[in-house]
């Protein structure tokens, strides 16, 4: 299996950012980047542990929806361009990502190509939109996955895809789909493949076939207890786990909102923190194979998304939120 592992693990000292930007206010050494969250290896890809999403980048408010309002075009170049300046070399994408102006895409090669070699872009195929932005039919046969790959790689201005994700809907058999991404692999437009939203099941009849890197689930506190085990399986298998709306309550979810629970407010009191934070640092602290790529339009919600990598919990905090996580019945 080509998907071995490193980590490196940041020391275990507690840090505290008052102002919420990223300031690193217990040394004074300026601003936390996303190297201090550890590293992780998807395959031959190295990445910091924090990484970014661009779902929500294309629009303002809810993500995925016919009639997002487009976010203001340097806005969103800019946040792209500082996440890389913050040391963020993990993000994720999609050609489905796409408001009435903007497509996550075309920002990432407008804001970075010519691309940094440590980069590492992630990406997802099976579900597909129309043009006006209704969810259309997936892609399941082997020429309409082809032709999603290609439009990622005509988007992104690239000749090859670094990670590839099958999105994945219910719990038929993911064989084909999964060989026909395996053959574009071989055919050296796929350096390495994922899987998304599956089950253990899924995993298992993927690995059959080829390598996985990265399982991308949704996942969090209160979200989804029942896969805690499925998380532990991957970091067994050298597989990274990575988290989608890792900084949401439950029950909401791209752009949407949720009470935050008194267990997930104390704690961020404690710290000084924003729940946001502390919801990003419990997920870190599920495994090293545990990559975050939480996504944000604001360069402040930026800052902090990446000083969450730095906080570290105590074994009481850890109690607490797993006590809560686990009281959970649903995700």
């Amino acid at each position: 299996m080509t998907s071995a592992t490193t980590s490196e693990s940041p020391a275990s000292t507690t840090r505290t950012d008052t102002t919420g930007t990223g300031t690193d206010s217990t040394t004074g050494t300026g601003t936390i980047t996303a190297a201090v969250s550890g590293r992780w290896t998807l395959g031959d890809l190295p990445v910091n542990r924090i990484g970014f999403g661009t779902m929500r980048l294309p629009q303002t408010g809810p993500a995925l929806v016919a009639d997002a309002v487009s976010r203001d075009r340097a806005a969103a170049l800019a946040v792209l361009r500082r996440a890389v300046e913050l040391g963020v070399n993990h993000i994720d994408t999609a050609a489905f990502y796409f408001s009435p102006l903007r497509s996550a895409n075309e920002l990432i090669n407008s804001a970075l190509a010519p691309y940094a070699d440590d980069l590492v872009i992630t990406t997802k195929v099976g579900p597909a939109r129309d043009r006006a932005g209704e969810w259309a039919e997936h892609a399941r046969t082997p020429s309409a996955l082809r032709a999603q790959v290609e439009e990622n790689l005509r988007q992104l201005g690239r000749d090859h895809l670094d990670v590839v994700n099958l999105r994945v809907v219910g719990t038929e058999s993911i064989a084909e789909r999964f060989g026909a991404l395996a053959d574009l692999r071989e055919a050296g437009l796929i350096r390495h493949l994922g899987l998304s939203n599956v089950t253990p099941a899924h995993l298992a009849e993927a690995r059959a076939i080829a390598p996985v890197v990265c399982v991308q689930n949704r996942y969090g506190i209160g979200v989804r207890p029942e896969d805690d085990a499925f998380v532990r399986e991957c970091g067994e298998q050298g597989i990274a786990f990575v988290p989608f709306y890792a900084i949401a309550a439950a029950g909401a979810e791209a752009g949407a909102t949720a009470a935050e629970p008194a267990e997930v407010l104390a704690v961020a009191e404690a710290h000084g923190a924003s729940p946001a934070q502390i919801r990003l640092a419990w997920a870190l602290h599920q495994g090293p194979h545990v990559l975050a790529i939480p996504g944000t339009g604001d360069l402040g919600h930026l800052a902090a998304n990446v000083a969450a990598g730095a906080r570290r919990l105590s074994e009481d905090e850890l109690t607490l939120l797993d006590g809560l996580h686990r009281s959970a019945t649903t995700g």
